[in-house]
């Protein structure tokens, strides 16, 4: 076995990593509990791409499952789509060492991407759609009825900024849905964890990270923009993205215009409305 894919054995640890590892438990739980996203008898397909999150949600799902009081399966599942350079026996070789079930569907959705895509524009897309047919066929031959994601709450908050600035639409990622063919719920238990408390853990694991050169590390990416504007807004202002996440579950449909939410037209007089008439109150501290 590789000795970068050894397990770490978790007494070696120091009380700062251990305090960690404890607030990431503590809101990965938190959400499956929010979201109802794991349930008894649950068959879990955990996504695997080999990088920081995806290590993290499968390490803390496990950690989980040994005191849940429901009993549910995880089934580790990496895709391996054949571009150039990936390590394809890191990953079996570390799932071996943990003694978690996992598949490995390999599928060559990198040449396609590169055949349809023009060289110096993003792959996202076509490389999104390919994967998820891929993913949703393999869940339902490992009899998989959760899918679970590794994006975390920085994910929802750029995708937040992401769909306002180039979509026109106020719309994030959920922390669960439903498949289009409905037989399938995507679950993304990582969403109440920051992006650098998971980088902090994967550090502190050791887990043997595989770069991906297919989608985020494209530099041109409008998600990286938006991933530095909101670096430089928590550098200026820390707490901020924790203010915007915690937004993004408190909405007020009567105070936004969308007049398929709240029906504006037919308001009357003496009508009890949601947070009431706030219209002229003083926000911010003084205007």
């Amino acid at each position: 076995m590789n000795a970068v894919t050894q397990p770490i054995h978790f007494e070696h640890h120091s009380s700062n990593f251990n305090r960690l590892r404890g607030r990431l438990e503590h809101q990965v739980g938190r959400a499956i509990g929010d979201f109802n996203m794991i349930e008894e008898g649950d068959t879990v397909m955990v996504c695997m791409s080999g990088g920081k999150d995806s290590y993290t949600l499968l390490e803390i799902l496990r950690a989980l499952q040994k005191r849940a009081p429901i009993d549910f399966r995880l089934i580790a599942m990496n895709l391996d789509q054949k571009q150039p350079g990936f390590p394809d026996h890191v990953l079996p070789e570390y799932l071996k060492s943990i003694g978690v079930e996992y598949r490995i569907e390999t599928q060559d959705t990198y040449s396609i991407v590169k055949e349809k895509i023009p060289e110096g524009k993003t792959t996202c897309s076509l490389c999104s759609r390919l994967r998820r047919g891929i993913i949703y066929r393999v869940a339902n031959e490992l009899g998989a009825n959760k899918i679970a994601l590794g994006h975390h709450r920085d994910d929802m908050i750029e995708t937040l900024f992401l769909n306002m600035f180039f979509g026109g639409k106020l719309k994030a990622m959920p922390p669960k849905l439903v498949t289009d063919k409905g037989d399938h719920i995507v679950i993304r238990p990582l969403a109440y964890c920051a992006e650098k408390d998971i980088a902090k853990f994967a550090r502190g694991m050791e887990f043997p990270i595989i770069p991906c050169n297919l989608c985020g590390a494209q530099e041109n990416l409008q998600r990286q923009n938006i991933k530095h504007m909101l670096a430089e807004w928590e550098r200026q202002y820390p707490g901020r993205s924790q203010t915007i996440f915690t937004a993004m579950q408190n909405v007020k449909p009567s105070h936004l215009m969308d007049g398929n939410l709240f029906d504006f037209k037919n308001i009357q007089m003496g009508a009890k409305v949601a947070e009431g008439d706030v219209v002229f109150d003083d926000q911010d501290g003084g205007v």
